[in-house]
């Protein structure tokens, strides 16, 4: 009985930390309006993660390009858009970063870092050029 009460809780020590992670589908709130804005899905490949555009919410602009970006992804649809890359796990510390993130609404690159939150139930996305930064706060979908 103690085994299997050991396994148990270890199994649900796993499973907790692997939500404690960025990898998953996010949904992502717009730090100036408040509004729910898209879902993110974001995979680990090797342990460096990346992050696509899955779904628009507002579907009046599931047709939107990103007509500011200024690298590949100019004018292309943002529903599809890979908007995070080159993130990877910090040792010792609880975030990730070492990656960019592209806002398409407005075109610029950021540098980017994710702290998961509350168990992996939220994720804060801190997205900075030198000392300037812009915080949103994800709710985990799945």
């Amino acid at each position: 009985m103690k085994k299997f009460l050991a396994l148990t809780l270890l199994a649900l020590a796993g499973t907790a930390f692997a939500q404690a992670t960025p990898a998953g589908l996010w949904k992502t709130i717009d730090d100036e309006t408040k509004q729910e804005k898209s879902l993110v899905r974001i995979t680990d490949t090797g342990g460096v993660l990346s992050g696509k555009i899955e779904k628009i919410l507002d579907p009046s602009k599931q047709d939107e390009k990103c007509d500011k970006c200024t690298d590949a992804r100019k004018d292309q649809p943002k529903l599809g858009m890979t908007i995070i890359e080159g993130v990877k796990k910090q040792a010792d510390e609880p975030y990730w970063d070492g990656g960019t993130i592209l806002d398409p609404n407005n075109g610029k690159t950021y540098k980017v870092r994710m702290t998961p939150k509350d168990g992996g139930k939220t994720m804060e996305v801190r997205g900075f050029i030198a000392f300037f930064y812009r915080n949103q706060t994800w709710q985990r979908v799945e």
